[in-house]
């Protein structure tokens, strides 16, 4: 029987079959370009946690480099409490709650359904030129979009030994000089308890910080809801490591 190709039925199979057809090609091939993009994004992590303390590697280079610095990853509790440590090669997603490094840090501090007690937080301790720095996953909200960061203490768990930052849509030459080196160096050297012991943070100050500030650092001209974001960023995330800092340091001494 000759098939009707002018027909409504006709038409309808026929769209019905391509849609399902273009659905199922688009779907093998995001399927098989999913682990690629997993491995360039955990790449790229390890890149940045690796620039926050300093060792610049291309991003095809970190991953053989990365158990060379990061020695240990900690998971804490909302208490400042480890609740698990692994060290050597990162562990697959499939077990993310006992590897740090596979923590969806924006979920802790974003969905508002998990409750404060289910929170956890990761922290990376970082071996260089023997020295022991404390690197710290940053989330927070820029002038259009989502702004990200790690930043390295010192071992005393209080001085920025480095810091770097990125963004999505921040607009260029203004708040999308966050990734730029200028802008991140001066983090370096500056402290987030003062001299009584008390959490302060880093602020990005509009107008510039006043000489010899151990807390601030000069805001981007031009881009002051984005320098407000990184200050905001800042504060909000490293808060929760302070239980752990005071644990584990001088810092409740002083």
């Amino acid at each position: 029987m000759a098939i009707n190709k002018e027909s409504q039925v006709f038409t309808l199979v026929f769209t019905v079959v391509m849609v399902v057809v273009v659905a199922t090609v688009l779907s093998l091939t995001a399927l098989g370009l999913k682990e690629p993009q997993d491995e360039n994004m955990k790449q790229e992590t390890m890149q940045s946690i690796l620039a926050s303390i300093q060792v610049k590697k291309e991003r095809s280079e970190a991953g053989g480099v990365f158990t060379d610095y990061v020695k240990n990853r900690y998971i804490l509790n909302s208490k400042g409490e480890v609740v698990s440590t692994v060290s050597g090669p990162v562990q697959g997603k499939s077990t993310p709650e006992k590897d740090a490094f596979n923590i969806d840090v924006k979920k802790q501090f974003r969905d508002k359904t998990l409750a404060e007690a289910d929170k956890v937080y990761p922290l990376f301790e970082c071996e260089k030129d023997g020295n022991t720095y404390y690197v710290i996953p940053l989330v927070g909200t820029g002038l259009w979009g989502p702004i990200w960061g790690y930043i390295a203490l010192e071992d005393d768990m209080n001085t920025v030994f480095g810091a770097t930052f990125d963004h999505k849509t921040e607009t260029p030459g203004l708040g999308a000089e966050i990734n730029q080196g200028w802008f991140q160096e001066p983090f370096v050297g500056e402290k987030i308890f003062d001299d009584n012991g008390e959490f302060v943070s880093i602020k990005v100050m509009k107008g510039g910080a006043p000489e010899g500030d151990q807390h601030g650092v000069d805001a981007i001209t031009g881009g002051t809801i984005t320098s407000n974001g990184v200050t905001n960023m800042l504060k909000n995330t490293l808060e929760v490591y302070v239980p752990y800092f005071k644990k584990n340091s001088d810092i409740a001494s002083i």
